[in-house]
């Protein structure tokens, strides 16, 4: 009887494993994917081709910039000097990429939600991609409008999947200028310096949220010259755009933000301060903006 069972179980097992290899792919189907580099790319494509996103639209796409400055009393936050630099910057930047900005100061949630929900109805068919940007206070996974804060899950849920479809495949891009959390950075010292055919696809997928710091960390912002992260991506987008990729970039953000700057502070605690960016991509190609 007991023998009886083994082969029971290692006939199971046989079958399961043909289920598994059955379900994954054969390596002779390999040049399968290679025929169908060449034919998106006219018979003579590189690998690398499926693997970038198309910016050969119309139009890179709009920018929403949500600059919140001014925040209700029983908020409990303070107003957010140099925020407007910031803003300016951005919309100067994003300009120059070829998007289309929609500056819009002191949302409210209720306000936020609308805009994002707008973006959603919005017909994005001659567009190569989306960007946001958001300036305001923060904390944790929340973002504040000017009278309360909201989940970002929720504010981003808005076009997410067939919330609008026409964004399905391209690249939506979220760069949060905000706190997350009150956690100080001391520092540590070192011993030197879309597709041609239609396919599932994942709803999480083709989105970058680029946070100004780490998790459970402050945000620093300079009251004349505006926050760091914000200083930083203008400037590295504006010198390595249409050179880089997008994700090339960001770590040279990344590096100019810890390397560049600390805090300077006559409040007990606060000085001597330092801040890293955090990006979480989801982007499932390279991204390169166009050269002009």
């Amino acid at each position: 009887m007991a023998e009886n069972g083994k082969d029971k179980h290692r006939a199971e097992a046989t079958v399961d494993a043909l289920k598994f290899s059955l379900k994954s792919k054969a390596p002779e189907e390999a040049d399968d994917d290679d025929e169908k580099v060449k034919k998106s790319s006219g018979g003579g494509g590189t690998p690398s081709d499926i693997y970038r996103y198309r910016m050969d639209y119309p139009c890179m796409g709009i920018c929403l910039i949500i600059n919140n400055k001014n925040f209700h009393r029983t908020t409990g936050m303070d107003t957010r000097s140099g925020t407007d630099v910031d803003a300016a910057n951005v919309a100067k930047t994003f300009t120059k990429l070829g998007y289309k900005i929609r500056l819009l100061n002191d949302q409210t949630v209720d306000d936020m939600m609308k805009q994002m929900k707008k973006v959603a109805k919005e017909d994005h068919s001659q567009n190569a991609s989306f960007v946001c940007v958001l300036l305001s206070h923060g904390d944790h996974e929340e973002i504040y409008g000017t009278d309360q804060s909201v989940k970002l899950e929720t504010l981003i849920g808005c076009i997410k999947g067939r919330c609008c479809m026409s964004l399905v495949g391209k690249p939506k891009l979220f760069f949060i200028q905000a706190c997350r959390g009150s956690e100080f950075d001391s520092g540590i010292e070192t011993d030197s310096a879309i597709d041609e055919t239609p396919e599932k696809i994942p709803v999480e997928a083709d989105f970058m949220y680029a946070y100004s710091t780490a998790p459970g960390f402050y945000s620093w912002r300079n009251t004349s010259y505006g926050s760091w992260f914000i200083q930083s991506l203008c400037e590295n987008l504006a010198k390595f755009s249409g050179q880089l990729e997008l994700m090339q970039i960001m770590t040279r953000v990344n590096h100019k933000v810890a390397f560049h700057f600390e805090s300077s502070s006559n409040l007990p605690g606060f000085n001597g301060k330092k801040q890293i960016p955090s990006i979480v991509s989801m982007l499932t190609k390279d991204f390169y903006f166009p050269t002009k």
